[in-house]
């Protein structure tokens, strides 16, 4: 199979600007008309550029796009895209709008600064006609920009914003291509792309769910979230000073004893707080890719299954491509600096000693500890029932693998590792695994196991 053909930037603004069909404004604060300048540089710029601007200073911004508690946001973003396509239509559309598709392009960002070592990141976006006489729509993303110098991180969100503008033309008809041609001309790892969202009437059917899934599957980002109602969030937004109680799993099916493990992690969790960190706190359910592929894809309908699953339920869902646990809490922890604790069984705990898990880790299974405890997260415990010895086996008895007893009891009697209750000792008498057995049977008997709101899911599935 031959690769698909990968359009430099300088094809990509030279092609808009030869398609007459396609005319609008461009708005960039806090790095330059870096994109701008791409539309500029390649000539035929007179077929796309209606103007350009920069409202550097906050009263000259405020004055265009009202006031703003801050001014790299989605609220400001919004307010620049409506702003510039309601003043482009209004004067241009009597004499063009029966031929051209208008579109608004803006960008507000924080830079590198002098002697600024502060998060570099921004917000994207582009409200457009896709077709002339017809309501816009908006395509929306969040960037961080993980270049050292400013001229790096300029250069990278040039390029991002032409990727953007040819996806929104050319390419939205594919999600996958859409979402791989945003890191075109780009080195790696000098952008990180965490949120994309596709609003409008003529967006209707994209599912935003699969856009974080895409996000992450593209390795565009190292996870990707979105709320109960399915929207989806930006971390920094959603997780900013807030504790966090995760729980990571397939949930392939969500499972009452999914529910039971937050609902006795919930109370053991309260305990380390005080009343202001409960109120803000939130629980997320975690999927890994590696929990979604099957045979080296992804199911898509299978995935949209579980995200509907856990919304019924009123869970915030996070996708990455985390299998290892100190790759995920370095993750959360970037975004606050409250407690964060995470569930899992005494199965995953026992995984957690495996050389497997930190073999890209030059201290090996001892550093992969030492950065899943680094910003001071716990674990959480939940009980495993021995059906061999009949033993209940908790956080208090569990062994270690050999020449780990001695650690663990460290992290044990220094809280690292927290037990955590059962409420319903019946829940452990069936594994995730032997429930999808009988679903896949035709058991009826699933139903016992599976929470209502999830029904639905194994319903769907069964009928495929």
């Amino acid at each position: 199979m031959s690769e698909k053909m990968q359009l430099s930037t300088y094809e990509k603004a030279l092609g808009i600007n030869l398609d007459l069909k396609r005319y609008g404004v461009f708005a960039e604060i806090g790095a330059g008309q870096e994109t701008a300048n791409w539309f500029f540089r390649v000539s035929g710029s007179a077929g796309t550029v209606a103007k350009t601007i920069s409202a550097y200073d906050m009263t000259m911004s405020d004055a265009l796009y009202g006031k703003a508690n801050r001014y790299v946001s989605q609220e400001r973003l919004h307010s620049m895209l409506e702003y510039e396509y309601g003043l482009l239509e209004k004067r241009l559309g009597p004499e063009r709008g029966k031929d051209t598709t208008f579109f608004s392009f803006c960008n507000t960002v924080r830079a590198r600064g002098y002697q600024d070592s502060g998060e570099c990141h921004g917000w994207l976006g582009i409200r457009l006609q896709l077709k002339p006489q017809t309501e816009p729509c908006e395509i929306v993303l969040h960037v961080r920009l993980l270049d050292e110098a400013n001229a790096d991180q300029m250069d990278a969100l040039g390029k991002v914003g032409v990727n953007l503008i040819h996806a929104a033309f050319y390419l939205r008809e594919n999600l996958t291509d859409f979402v791989e041609s945003l890191g075109d001309g780009l080195s790696k790892g000098s952008v990180e792309v965490d949120m994309l969202r596709f609003s409008g009437e003529d967006f209707r059917y994209v599912d935003n769910r699969l856009c974080a899934l895409q996000l992450v599957q593209s390795e565009l980002t190292e996870a990707a979230m979105f709320n109960e109602k399915g929207e989806i969030v930006q971390a920094t937004d959603a997780l900013y000073k807030r504790p966090i109680l995760l729980l990571r799993g397939s949930f392939n099916p969500v499972l009452k004893l999914h529910l039971d493990m937050i609902q006795q992690s919930r109370t053991v969790f309260s305990n380390v707080l005080s009343e202001a960190q409960k109120n803000r706190s939130i629980e997320i359910c975690e999927i890994s890719m590696n929990n979604l592929l099957r045979d080296g894809s992804v199911d898509h309908e299978d995935f949209i299954d579980r995200a509907d699953a856990l919304q019924a339920l009123g869970k915030t869902v996070l996708i990455s491509r985390s299998a290892e646990f100190y790759r995920i809490a370095t993750y959360l922890s970037r975004y606050t600096a409250e407690p964060i604790a995470m569930i899992l069984s005494i199965g995953l705990l026992n995984e957690l000693f495996k050389e497997k898990w930190s073999a890209n880790l030059a201290g090996g299974v001892m550093e992969s500890f030492g950065r899943l405890f680094k910003n001071g997260v716990q674990l959480f415990v939940y009980p495993w029932h021995n059906t061999r010895s009949m033993e209940l086996v908790t956080a208090e008895n569990f062994k270690a693998p050999k020449n780990w007893q001695n650690f663990y009891t460290h992290l044990f009697e220094n809280k690292r590792v927290l037990p955590i209750g059962v409420g319903d000792p019946s829940l452990l008498a069936n594994t995730g695994r032997k429930i999808m057995k009988m679903i896949e049977a035709g058991d009826a008997t699933w139903r016992d196991w599976v929470p209502v709101e999830a029904h639905g899911m194994v319903e769907r599935k069964l009928k495929r």
